[in-house]
């Protein structure tokens, strides 16, 4: 489901507010794409697609990859 709100989401160290998630990307939240339990597959901002990736070693984490969108060509 796509969400124009921020909802909060939590691995088992973190809890990601939308301030602390704009902090880390340097960009401004626009939507999400959440899955059943609430967890983001899909970040959109202002200037990125940010896909969303669980990461389990010793603690659950959580990884931004970040895709710039809307590409200015010359």
């Amino acid at each position: 489901m796509i969400c124009c709100e921020w909802q909060s989401f939590a691995t088992e160290a973190e809890t990601y507010t939308r301030d602390k998630f704009e902090n880390i990307i340097g960009d401004k939240f626009e939507a999400m794409l959440v899955d059943d339990q609430g967890f983001p597959s899909y970040i959109w901002t202002a200037n990125f697609v940010c896909i969303v990736t669980k990461r389990s070693k010793i603690v659950e984490e959580v990884e931004f990859r970040t895709i710039p969108r809307n590409p200015v060509c010359e």
